[in-house]
């Protein structure tokens, strides 16, 4: 019998290039590695300094509640605008640009967008941050692995190879830009916090 997928949450904002890094190696291996992964948007005041982003992840965060299979794509968008174009993200224009280059309709992103400034999604996206404050964040991204029911939490999308190896699927990772010459240690500590 196959085992069931293993529950990974991965905190993140697109405000963070390191964010985008470990977002693109989970959307990547999480069928390889058998894991659930769950996106979760998150703003995380004071630990960047600019806020910009703020608007587009209370976008997400709607689509998250009302499109969530849209939602790899949708932040894929954003940080392809911001980070590999140079172009905005906080304005509800681009907004509406990378939503629907995205795959959504005009529409879908455009009651996303109105959706996006309700109480509703501003909760949602401080209950987000929150359980990530909660499992000790103190930058994104933050990826919580939930290994026999406790939650394991790596921060950093430098530490793919440590999550590799809690997961039992180091050898599944060949990526010429995690490689390294410092060897796994043959046993981590109980489940703690990474960095």
């Amino acid at each position: 019998m196959a085992n069931l997928p293993r529950k990974l949450e991965l905190f993140y904002d697109v405000l963070s290039p390191y964010s985008w890094l470990g977002f693109e190696l989970l959307c990547r291996y999480q069928n390889i590695w058998n894991i659930n992964l769950q996106l979760r948007p998150s703003f995380i005041p004071g630990i960047l300094k600019d806020s910009g982003s703020l608007n587009a992840m209370r976008f997400l965060t709607a689509v998250n509640m009302e499109k969530p299979e849209m939602l790899e794509n949708v932040s894929r968008e954003l940080w392809m605008r911001i980070w590999s174009r140079d172009e905005d993200i906080t304005e509800p224009q681009s907004i509406l640009a990378a939503a629907e280059k995205a795959g959504l309709s005009k529409e879908q992103a455009k009651s996303l967008l109105e959706n996006s400034s309700t109480d509703k999604v501003k909760n949602k996206l401080k209950e987000t941050t929150s359980a990530a404050c909660n499992y000790g964040a103190f930058g994104l991204p933050t990826i919580v692995v939930h290994m026999d029911n406790k939650p394991c939490v790596i921060f950093g999308s430098d530490r793919m190879e440590m999550l590799a190896y809690l997961l039992g699927e180091l050898e599944s990772l060949s990526l010429s830009i995690i490689k390294t010459d410092i060897p796994c240690p043959t046993v981590l500590p109980t489940c703690q916090t990474y960095h």
